[in-house]
């Protein structure tokens, strides 16, 4: 399948990074006592940890002390999160952490970090809410959506999908927008969350859709694409009230774009391209204005040779951007932060793997 080839190929580069460009970890930071949630300004690090090694973490950085801490999870709980941390969503006064490779959606307590519950469901990867009483999972692996309630942290029902990986959800109004990271799927596909039920296909100019964000004006911008699978990259603007596709964006043929992500006002994207090989082409952060009539040629941050970023957001309260470098997934990762001006700050440490921000 897609996911799993892509993850295996990605591996085998990554090991030639590593070789080329290894560095000797630091001691681990001190165990984090529970921060204080009501401060506002916690930055979560997902960090996914290297496949088949149970060293997910769940980083922590607090932006007003400077204070950084690699695994609160471990901290509080006193053992591992699991195999594979892929993302984490806030509902009500928990955190569900999503650990794909171990099976598991780990449910946590926002200010302890404790451990409430476990819900067990195969290969989870992003939760979507949809109401106190409901929240769509998606999955790897499978064509299933499974919904949840977050109340009773149990597995009411599931909704087949036509395509295989179903991936990020963004919803609007009543409907729930869903990426099938598929190679055979050039569409993307419209579920009404009142009846779980498919009610339309986008049809796209690219394949393998995966990953999305929903501008200040109400635009979703959806990105596809796997380059190891000879599917081409596209960003595809799509309004979600008409279910129309208003524009396509093609990447250069040899870039590898993920992780969109806008600014605190909405009105600019950025995003990673990566370069496996080592290169320095298509490879570093990027960033564009919603009406830009192309994609940006240069990068807002060059990665160096041997480098590559696996994550970037911009944080809503100071509009500083958080840039995440995995160094290999072989050992821990760094997080450096920079002005929108592209002025550096500052970086810290985190797990193995860094690979989502959540600002909370």
């Amino acid at each position: 399948m897609v996911g799993k080839d892509y993850k295996t190929l990605r591996l085998f580069c990554l090991a030639i990074l590593l070789l080329a460009a290894c560095k000797k970890d630091k001691p681990d930071s001190p165990v984090v006592p529970p921060p204080d949630s009501n401060a506002g300004s916690n930055v979560y690090v997902v960090c996914e940890g290297s496949l088949g090694n149970g060293n997910a973490a769940l980083s922590l950085y607090d932006p007003a002390s400077g204070s950084a801490y690699e695994d609160v999870y471990k901290a509080a709980n006193g053992q591992s999160l699991g195999d594979v941390f892929q993302s984490m969503t806030r509902i009500g006064d928990k955190l569900f952490l999503c650990v794909n490779n171990s099976d598991k959606i780990a449910v946590i307590d926002r200010n302890t970090h404790m451990l409430v519950a476990t819900i067990n469901i195969s290969k989870p990867r992003y939760i979507l809410p949809i109401s106190d009483t409901k929240a769509y999972v998606s999955t790897l692996f499978s064509n299933k959506i499974y919904i949840i309630n977050p109340q009773t942290l149990q597995v009411t029902g599931d909704i087949d999908m036509p395509g295989q990986n179903p991936e990020q959800m963004i919803r609007y109004n009543s409907k729930v927008f869903v990426a099938a990271w598929d190679s055979t799927i050039n569409k993307l596909f419209v579920v009404d969350n009142n009846t779980d039920q498919l009610t339309n296909s986008i049809q796209l100019s690219g394949y393998a859709p995966k990953e999305m964000v929903l501008d200040k004006e109400g635009i979703i911008w959806l990105l596809s694409g796997n380059l190891q699978a000879a599917k081409p990259a596209y960003f595809t603007r799509i309004d979600p009230a008409t279910e129309q596709v208003l524009d396509s964006y093609p990447f250069p043929a040899l870039a590898d774009p993920l992780r969109p992500a806008l600014n605190n006002t909405k009105d600019t994207i950025y995003y990673i391209e990566i370069n496996y090989t080592g290169g320095s082409d298509n490879n570093g952060i990027y960033r564009m204005p919603i009406h830009a009539s192309s994609l940006p040629a240069q990068p807002f941050v060059q990665a160096q040779q041997y480098q590559y970023y696996y994550a970037v957001a911009v944080d809503p309260s100071t509009s500083n951007i958080y840039v995440a470098d995995p160094i290999g997934f072989t050992q821990k990762g760094i997080v450096h932060i920079y002005r929108s001006d592209g002025t550096h700050l500052g970086q810290f440490n985190t797990g193995v793997g860094p690979g989502h921000f959540y600002f909370d």
